[in-house]
């Protein structure tokens, strides 16, 4: 046999030969693989050490945390387990590392199996305790799971590679979701508003979470409801309902003239504090709003409601996202839009 052949033979056989090719690998997605749960989720943090996968790990490190896999801290909050999906199918089309759309695939049927049967999702699973079995919309977390399955159920974003049965349990799986979030839109006096964060599993009636997370109307929480039911082709008259319903509290609930500012204060912690200040070319929505007054009400870890962000202490003062312009963005472009597509 000529050299040169030989030498190509060796080189077929390491790159093209099923399970004996070189594999191409993303340090990313290697590092998702490694905090991965047994259950298919993922955690959101170590300890009090949030999970960077910018960080390079030692043998040593990536040994006990494969050692903790059993750990009962998969969780939808802070976009944990859906961000993992969302870079795990572009890295698998990269690469073409089965590896990575099979870690992909485990992290959506997690999400398959953490639904509830009224279609909502619990901040955690398969942990319960607390406000972690609650259905939460609290900081997107269900939302951004929905959004995944409707990418799923409509071929977008990459996800047309997972076929069926994929796309029929996510079908199932948003039509659900739909459902929850209707029945949780907040009647006040005969009128529907928007949601609340977070909702009793059971009941489906608005509940508290932490100390400083209290029953209340979501400013922020509500906006990317309203923007995943925009999301649906052909809605029902109760989808353009709730869409219009959420668009006009927003409106009513506006604070015009004012901004919440960072403003340098030497005299306190980090030198800085966030206050209220009067603004003529800001609006702004507040994070929560009382159900019964629809005013605007805060709390620090006293659990107490107050009226003013000032009431409160200065940890939850600066560390907390009482104020924004989340609804902005519907009145700019997003609503007139839809509402030309869906008259």
């Amino acid at each position: 046999m000529h050299k040169l052949t030989f030498f190509f033979l060796l080189f077929s056989v390491a790159f093209l030969t099923p399970g004996k090719a070189q594999q191409v690998t993303d340090s990313l997605a290697e590092n998702m693989l490694v905090y991965q749960r047994s259950v298919g989720g993922w955690p959101k943090a170590i300890g009090k050490e949030v999970v960077k996968y910018e960080k390079q790990l030692t043998a040593q490190q990536k040994k006990a945390i494969q050692a903790d896999s059993l750990a009962q801290d998969a969780t939808i909050d802070n976009k944990a387990t859906t961000r993992e999906i969302l870079y795990l199918i572009p890295a698998y089309q990269k690469t073409k590392n089965l590896r990575y759309l099979q870690a992909a695939k485990k992290g959506i049927n997690y999400l398959f199996k953490a639904q509830y049967a009224n279609g909502g999702w619990p901040q955690y699973y398969p942990l319960h305790n607390l406000y972690r079995g609650q259905v939460t919309y609290n900081d997107n977390a269900m939302i951004s799971v929905l959004n995944i399955m409707q990418d799923i159920a409509t071929d977008k974003n990459g996800f047309e590679i997972l076929g069926e049965p994929f796309k029929t349990q996510a079908k199932a799986a948003v039509e659900k979701g739909i459902q929850c979030i209707l029945k949780t839109q907040v009647l006040v006096n005969g009128k529907l508003t928007v949601w609340c964060a977070q909702y009793d599993e059971n009941t489906l009636k608005p509940a508290k979470a932490r100390a400083f997370e209290l029953v209340s109307l979501s400013g922020m929480e509500s906006v990317g409801i309203v923007e995943f039911l925009m999301r649906i082709k052909k809605p029902c008259p109760e989808i353009k309902k709730a869409i219009h319903s959420a668009v006009s509290w927003f409106e009513t609930a506006k604070i015009e003239g004012y901004n919440f500012a960072t403003v340098k204060d030497a005299s306190l912690p980090k030198g800085i504090d966030k206050v209220l200040v009067k603004d003529p070319a800001s609006t702004i929505w507040a994070r929560f709003y009382d159900i019964d007054t629809n005013e605007p009400f805060f709390t620090g870890r006293d659990g107490e409601k107050k009226k003013t962000v000032a009431e409160i202490e200065h940890e939850r003062r600066v560390g907390y996202a009482w104020y924004g312009t989340w609804p902005a963005k519907l009145f700019d472009k997003k609503y007139a839009q839809w509402v030309q597509k869906n008259p």
